[in-house]
């Protein structure tokens, strides 16, 4: 009896933590999504990145779940070429008049020591939706030595067509239709 007394004092001081969801705001200086397309059917690889991101990541290492959600301005996209700029944000691409912004919202997973590996999620581009599963690379978070919060960052990398969103634009004179996306981000934990 004695014995189980003692186990239920024990236990009782016992007390599970349990962790709460963070929010990480995007930076904006630190997050930059770059993608790679084809120029006549394997002439060459272009690239580009997008210069103005923001969204929001939740994560919560302990119960292995966590969101992403991203809004990219489809103006800011840079090929390193004024007039190549121009007609990608024109009609005949983009059209970032009728279309200003680009989404991706997902759920985190595939968990190794507290880590994502993977993001699925749906990308809206061009006003179409599609599931796109981006893997992972790295990921880390910090208290960081500057800004005394919390930071995390993370490399993902997937690949999609962007004629399932309708750009399909140079597939007329066998431009190849993936993307190859890369996204560098970081979050700063939200006060």
């Amino acid at each position: 009896m004695r014995l189980n007394i003692a186990m239920l004092a024990v236990l009782g001081s016992i007390t599970v933590a349990h962790a709460a969801p963070v929010t990480y705001n995007v930076d904006p200086d630190h997050t930059h999504p770059s993608f790679e397309v084809d120029h006549f059917g394997g002439l060459s690889v272009w690239r580009g990145i997008f210069k103005k991101t923001t969204g929001k990541v939740t994560l919560d290492a302990a119960a292995k779940t966590g969101t992403v959600s991203i809004t990219v301005d489809a103006a800011s996209i840079d090929l390193a070429h004024d007039k190549l700029n121009e007609h990608v944000t024109g009609p005949e691409i983009l059209n970032v008049a009728k279309f200003p912004t680009a989404t991706y919202e997902g759920t985190l997973g595939g968990f190794s020591d507290g880590a994502p590996t993977t993001v699925t999620g749906n990308l809206t581009l061009h006003g179409v939706t599609k599931p796109v599963v981006l893997k992972i690379s790295s990921f880390k978070c910090i208290q960081h030595p500057m800004l005394k919060k919390e930071v995390c960052g993370a490399d993902a990398s997937g690949t999609f067509s962007r004629a399932d969103f309708g750009v399909n634009f140079g597939q007329q004179y066998g431009f190849k239709q993936e993307v190859v996306l890369h996204i560098q981000v970081e979050g700063v934990k939200a006060d």
